[in-house]
């Protein structure tokens, strides 16, 4: 077996994550006195489902993602834990779980035990020395004790997707499997309509590498192709979150082997904030997912015409049908770029990206004594951004957001302040001067589109049969839940459930 990776270090989008899998069925949700099946899993997909779902798809990734997870724990290669209040992302639906458990969290890795690969794992800028719950992210106050972690950091302990790649690579490494790094998969072998191998790129040199089982795509989304994002995707997608490395390798390999697509015009969508201070290795400007700020209260977002356009504490994926509305008398976005707009209560109380409380903010965060001056200095108009806050400071006196409804859902009031109760831990007056903004983009945690699969983890050709030897999984496969971000994870946990079934499937071909 051959682990193929065109980058010098392992782990991608993964690695840089919080490292949250999303898992329906798991067998901690018992353990703690939850209950789950595959049938309410259905139950919430289903009820999500605009047509581009695959129910045998569905069905594959919910049956069998207690499978994955009993047999990767088993071998070493996961060890997570529940986030008891974690809840889905739609939790009004049918088959949600609004109190939490599909989301678990990866306990801390030491990297030692990597060996001479411990810094062959992607990451950019300081190592994680906690896990997501400890922090906002994960419902926390983030409060570690300071020798604790030290600590960790003498130790090289480490949390979110470091810890999911690191137990990963380490599983790969005690059976022998050393990854190839620096290797591109160019394009794909294949004789007599089957796949045997790939035309890779290696110090500048094409090689063919032969595959006798079979060959799994693994390589992630297309986000930072731009040929491929104006082909595809149905608005613009100029801030990604991801890493600058995920540029369609896959598909294009896929796609020149007649492989069948789907779900193309979709994305992981996250609203973004672009931190100059912040590059990538490669020198692109960092994109944050804005996933906190927008939440807490003492803060809206409003569009050009100073305007609020939607549920601001909303899940972050579903917010992108706000911010790709389209106008058709000015043939445009109005929503793009949108603004995060508050004032001085929540610079005392809250962070903006790294930014904490009573730090000095940078020059690209726009400031102003009053909200005409501020909506100058945005470009936005002055006459309608003071009757927006206005019309908002009312309805958050009122502590109901009548207008959209920010609050109303247990998922608003999670990445709010905790320590208010009800919709108060997301609504709060915009009304102390000096008053803020920061532009706001829709990015993406990465594309959902690619070649579709069967249930098999097959690739499908553009008749729907499968194309012999040739599997995928995660980002770079057309997602076995349509454009549906379940909750907290909901990549990984078909990521990983699509890669076990693929690697099944693959060593079967072994034994005939």
């Amino acid at each position: 077996m051959r682990l193929i990776e065109k980058q010098d270090r392992l782990g991608g989008t993964a690695a840089i994550s919080g490292g949250v899998v999303w898992l329906p069925d798991h067998a901690q949700m018992a353990a703690q006195g939850k209950t789950d099946s595959a049938a309410e899993a259905l139950a919430y997909f289903r009820s999500l489902d605009h047509g581009e779902m695959d129910e045998a798809l569905l069905a594959a990734f919910v049956t069998e993602a207690r499978q994955m997870h009993n047999f990767l724990t088993g071998i070493g290669a996961l060890q997570l834990t529940m986030m008891p209040d974690y809840p889905d992302y739609y939790g009004e639906r049918p088959g949600a779980k609004a109190d939490g458990g599909r989301s678990l969290d990866n306990e801390l890795f030491d990297f030692n035990m990597l060996g001479a690969w411990k810094d062959r794992v992607f990451v950019n800028g300081a190592a994680p020395r906690m896990m997501l719950r400890e922090t906002p992210l994960g419902g926390s106050n983030g409060m570690v004790d300071p020798a604790e972690l030290q600590r960790r950091a003498d130790r090289d302990l480490r949390g979110w997707g470091q810890a999911l790649v690191g137990r990963l690579l380490r599983a790969c490494l005690d059976r022998g499997i050393e990854p190839l790094l620096g290797c591109g998969g160019y394009r794909l072998c294949v004789e007599r309509g089957r796949v045997t191998g790939a035309i890779v790129k290696r110090d500048g040199q094409q090689d063919i590498m032969t595959a006798r089982q079979g060959v799994i795509l693994a390589t992630g989304g297309f986000e930072w192709n731009e040929a491929l994002k104006h082909a595809f995707l149905r608005g613009p997608l100029d801030a990604p979150a991801s890493p600058p490395t995920n540029r369609g390798d896959g598909l294009k390999m896929a796609m020149a082997a007649w492989a069948s697509l789907g779900n193309m015009t979709s994305a992981w969508w996250v609203p973004t904030l672009a931190v100059p201070e912040a590059e990538w290795e490669s020198g692109e400007t960092r994109n944050m997912p804005v996933l906190i700020e927008r939440t807490l209260p003492h803060g809206i977002m409003v569009n050009r015409a100073g305007r609020r356009f939607c549920n601001e504490a909303a899940n972050y994926s579903a917010l992108a049908g706000a911010f790709y509305a389209f106008d058709p008398a000015t043939y445009g976005y109005p929503n793009l770029p949108a603004y995060l707009v508050f004032d001085s209560q929540y610079r005392e109380r809250y962070p903006l990206a790294s930014f904490m409380p009573g730090t000095p903010l940078p020059s690209w965060v726009a400031q102003a004594e009053n909200l005409e001056e501020l909506a100058a200095k945005i470009g936005i108009d002055p006459a309608h951004l003071p009757a927006t806050v206005e019309r908002f400071n009312s309805l958050a006196e009122q502590c109901e957001d009548t207008d959209f409804a920010r609050g109303k859902a247990g998922y608003d009031r999670f990445y709010g302040d905790r320590s208010r109760d009800g919709a108060a831990a997301t609504l709060g007056t915009v009304s102390k001067p000096p008053f803020y903004a920061v532009e706001i983009r829709m990015g993406a945690l990465g594309t959902n589109g690619g070649p579709k699969t069967n249930a098999q983890a097959q690739i499908l050709d553009v008749d729907g049969e499968p194309i012999a030897g040739l599997f995928g999984a995660g980002n770079v496969i057309s997602a076995p839940t349509g454009s549906v971000y379940p909750g907290a994870g909901g990549t990984l946990g078909p990521a990983l459930t699509f890669g076990y079934i693929a690697g099944r499937a693959a060593a079967r071909l072994a034994n005939q």
